[in-house]
């Protein structure tokens, strides 16, 4: 990974990380005191955390089978991976056509440790990793990982789960996403989840100021603000809704509208 191997020297254990605080939640055990710490302040504010992280896992396989085997996309870029929790995105897409090349790029140093996990590809696809900041599409565009990896000629499923809410600067995050849709060539996809406290705010403000206090940034956004990313796309059914409500399965049986604080969406690019 060559230059790649200094960054995981920062370890960034001076604050709570996003990605970190999620493995906890989670079950896993990639993260710090500082994480767990916000992870069990989180879940005291609002218990309902850890039923939203794992709707948000599953959505995210959702999107990437219907993307796959309904879209026939065979290329993908994964902004903002986060520490590999399997099933990863790989090996949901490769599962239905393992001819499928994958990019990933995080700028969390835990996740770069945990980056071989992200690479065992199939033989006849295959995946590799960008350490870079989603602030700077720019820098992860000019990759030559991702030049190497993906023909941008073709069409490419592009997905940001779960990380627009750390942008708290609106006109920045829609920055961030414009940028990279316009790199991408007709035919592509967006998918993503974005953070709202529309169904719960009051415990949703306490998270937000937990997050906030621990060092993390953590925005919420109502429906019309998120509709914003999708301006000049075209919406797959059901457009934008709560994410559990996106063409569900049997895992989204029985999940209150109140325990999901994430609308979700898949758009084509035209």
């Amino acid at each position: 990974m060559g230059d790649n191997e200094e960054i995981a020297l920062d370890l960034g254990l001076d604050r709570a990380h996003g990605a970190r605080i999620y493995d906890y939640i989670l079950g896993g055990k990639d993260y710090y005191d500082l994480d767990r710490a916000a992870g069990e302040e989180s879940l005291r504010a609002w218990p309902a955390l850890r039923v939203r992280m794992r709707a948000n896992r599953e959505f995210m396989h959702r999107a990437a089978r219907f993307l796959a085997a309904e879209r026939g996309i065979r290329q993908f870029l994964d902004i903002g991976t986060g520490i590999p929790t399997r099933p990863n995105l790989h090996e949901v897409v490769q599962a239905i056509a393992p001819e499928t090349r994958i990019v990933y790029a995080d700028n969390d140093p835990i996740v770069l440790a945990h980056a071989r996990a992200l690479m065992s590809s199939t033989q006849q696809g295959r995946t590799t990793y960008i350490n870079a900041d989603m602030r700077e599409p720019e820098s992860i565009l000019a990759a030559p990982q991702l030049r190497e990896t993906l023909d941008l000629d073709e069409p490419v499923g592009l997905l940001l789960i779960a990380m627009l809410h750390f942008i708290e600067d609106d006109q920045e995050a829609l920055r961030v996403v414009r940028q990279v849709i316009d790199a991408l060539p007709s035919g592509s996809y967006f998918a993503t989840t974005i953070a709202t406290d529309d169904f719960d705010p009051e415990p949703l403000a306490k998270v937000r100021d937990l997050y906030h206090a621990h060092g993390e940034t953590l925005e919420w956004r109502t429906k019309a603000q998120a509709q914003e990313f999708f301006t000049g796309l075209e919406l797959e059914e059901p457009g934008l809704v709560q994410m559990h409500k996106w063409r569900p399965d049997s895992s989204n049986e029985g999940i209150a509208d109140s325990d999901i604080a994430m609308y979700a969406a898949v758009a084509r690019i035209p």
